[in-house]
């Protein structure tokens, strides 16, 4: 399958590993569940990015399995964390939220579904380390202004709409800091009840 990536990793590093460029996201690692649903949401126009609407198109869907499969198997060293570039108290309440979420605003904690260590939840939830500030920044701005879009019920959308922009800011400012773990592995689907439901899960759930 290797040889037939070479188009996504001109954007997306080898093996998934990650770019510098803040705008293409790790791929390596992540649940393989999460990473067919977006190439699904990219070929549906759920998710809209010129150049992978266009890759996307007219690919089979088991086609895509694998290529999700494949990234999902790999486990490149990660690019190095970039320094942080907010306050230390902005990066300190990005902490917070991702720990302990925002109860208040009924928003639970980032760990609660994405795993104690961020690195995903089978079968369809990723890991959020080894992102870029203005990724993180980018993608949560989507799901507020309704550009980006998931299966029913769409969590991240109630969540990215209830933060405020600089909550928003604190938390991609935080996840970029962080440095993803020597043994990163997802959770297994069931290591916790997630705290509010997420379509994407459960389409994933329901094939297994």
């Amino acid at each position: 399958m290797e040889a037939h990536t070479l188009a996504c990793i001109g954007c997306h590093g080898d093996k998934g590993r990650g770019v510098e460029n803040v705008y293409f996201p790790r791929l390596a690692g992540k649940p393989a569940g999460y990473l067919y649903n977006q190439l699904i949401a990219f070929q549906e126009g759920r998710r809209r990015y010129a150049p992978m609407n266009y890759l996307l198109a007219y690919l089979p869907p088991a086609y895509l399995k694998q290529m999700a499969d494949y990234f999902a198997s790999q486990r490149p060293d990660p690019l190095p964390t970039t320094a942080p570039s907010a306050p230390a108290a902005i990066i300190a309440q990005g902490q917070q939220i991702v720990a302990k979420g925002l109860p208040d605003k009924k928003i639970p904690a980032c760990t609660s579904c994405h795993g104690g260590s961020l690195g995903g939840r089978e079968p369809g939830i990723p890991g959020l380390l080894g992102l870029r500030a203005d990724y993180v920044s980018a993608q949560l701005g989507a799901w507020r202004y309704g550009t980006r879009t998931a299966l029913a019920p769409d969590c991240m959308q109630i969540i990215a709409s209830t933060l405020s922009e600089a909550e928003v800011g604190a938390v991609a400012a935080y996840l970029a800091t962080q440095q993803i773990p020597a043994q990163e592995k997802p959770v297994a689907a069931d290591a916790t009840p997630l705290p509010m439901a997420c379509g994407s899960q459960q389409a994933q759930e329901a094939k297994r």
